[in-house]
């Protein structure tokens, strides 16, 4: 068995002086629909009371029919979602709704505990009831149990007690509350709207509802969005930075923006840097849409090769590596990807790919070039080999294939003439971080944050 990467969780909120909360909700959940595509869901407040719609599928599935723009809301909060702990069903969907001494309010959640699995049990020892199987709903349970008289304690408490990485919304009657974990592993970013504000996983759902781009939330720090205004409450003491470099290779979608740095210039450089590493006596370039487009580009131009659209993708299905089942991924990357035969028949073809974690479909994929007459496939990885798991909120199956297999062996099974990795030192230089401020935990095993088993 080979070892998957599943996508992780996409998070959204608004706290407006308008009436159209959900209904901008709705359209930044659209933007984020890459992050996650097993369910979403919506909370907002009416009269005191956290109301909800939640369901399976995509965005626009989930809503369809309904009347999203009636709805009287200054404040709503959106989630979707890829589970990385529970079961893919209707009730692990979030927002997470609940009530208790401090009043009603609604949680939203991209990241993974650690430690959750042993707080659960502690919490259920003590007497609490879990209605899913979700890591997130333990800090609900814990802030119904905290004894302090406020919101804000009661979360110090709560989030003091939780090792992992989250970047989480929770919205109350009175105020939207914006947090990140003291490592900031998951981002978080917000923006202006209208007099307004916006929190949200990523700069292009900001864009796409017209919001300005402000800042991001800073590891370990609160942000709260109400009627007064927007304020910083140091929740948390930051710890060493952590950025998960997944969302530069393969997460965040093309056009978002983390630390001043655009994800399709990273990923460009990346390309480049590949293209010196490890050239390839080749006709053409060609990515594999649409992560690894960037990274191709930025190949063909350093190699000084023509770069070509060799694979056509369906743009009507979704990104193969969170479908739930192998049956599902199987069929889905025929579905998915067709190759332009008039491209690559009779040439030497360099396939570049963002990560290779099972092999499974690079193995596809090269057979689908194979069969449309290409000469031969040479593959190139714009990121360095994955030999780790992770737990902090990718969720990763079986074994990968780096970890069993040298780059020899794999170019072997997947049916390639060559392949070659991007090197740990440039993937990293491409990002303008230092290694030392990314969690690069998936290429050398070490996390900011012990992992549980």
């Amino acid at each position: 068995m080979n070892r998957l990467i599943y996508e992780e969780c996409g998070v959204f909120g608004i706290w407006s002086h308008g009436q159209n909360a959900v209904e901008t909700t709705v359209i930044g959940l659209i933007a984020l629909q890459h992050r996650g595509q097993e369910s979403a869901g919506i909370c907002w407040c009416h009269e005191g009371e956290m109301m909800h719609k939640r369901g399976m599928g995509l965005v626009e599935d989930v809503f369809h029919g309904f009347d999203y723009s009636a709805i009287d809301a200054c404040a709503a909060i959106g989630h979707v979602r890829y589970s990385t702990t529970g079961k893919s069903t209707l009730v692990n969907a979030q927002p997470l709704a609940f009530s208790g001494r401090l009043g009603p309010m609604a949680l939203a959640h991209n990241g993974n505990l650690v430690n959750a699995p042993e707080i659960r049990t502690q919490l259920e020892q003590q007497g609490s009831i879990f209605q899913t199987s979700t890591d997130s709903e333990v800090v609900a349970h814990l802030l119904a149990r905290s004894t302090t008289t406020d919101l804000d304690g009661a979360l110090l408490s709560a989030l003091g007690q939780v090792r992992g990485a989250y970047a989480m919304l929770i919205l109350t009657p009175d105020r939207l509350l914006a947090m990140r974990d003291p490592h900031g592993i998951r981002p978080l970013v917000l923006g202006k709207l209208n007099g307004g504000w916006v929190a949200a996983s990523e700069t292009c759902a900001l864009d796409t509802v017209g919001a300005e781009f402000i800042r991001e939330v800073e590891p370990g720090e609160m942000v709260s969005l109400s009627s007064a205004g927007i304020e910083s409450i140091p929740l948390l003491p930051p710890r060493k930075q952590a950025f998960c470099i997944f969302e530069y290779i393969y997460f965040a979608r093309p056009d978002s923006v983390f630390a001043g740095r655009n994800v399709h210039m990273v990923r460009r450089e990346m390309g480049r840097a590949l293209a010196k590493e490890a050239p390839a006596d080749a006709d053409i370039v060609t990515g594999i849409p649409d992560s690894s487009l960037s990274a191709a580009a930025g190949y063909a131009e350093a190699a000084g090769l023509p770069y070509e659209t060799g694979l056509i993708r369906n743009r009507y299905l979704g990104r193969t590596f969170i479908k739930p089942g192998q049956q599902q991924r199987a069929r889905g990357v025929a579905l998915k990807l067709n190759p332009i035969r008039g491209v690559v028949a009779g040439k030497k073809v360099v396939l570049v790919d963002d990560s290779l974690i099972r092999g499974t479909t690079s193995l596809r994929i090269v057979q689908m070039l194979r069969q449309a007459g290409a000469k031969e496939v040479h593959l190139r990885i714009a990121s360095p080999p994955i030999t780790h798991g992770c737990g902090l909120g990718i969720d990763t199956k079986d074994e990968l294939i780096a970890a069993r297999m040298s780059p020899r062996e794999i170019a072997e099974y997947v049916g390639a003439d060559s392949l070659e990795y991007l090197s740990c030192q440039s993937m990293v230089a491409a990002t303008g971080f230092q290694a030392c401020e990314l969690c690069l935990g998936c290429f050398q095993g070490t996390h900011p944050v012990r992992r549980e088993d």
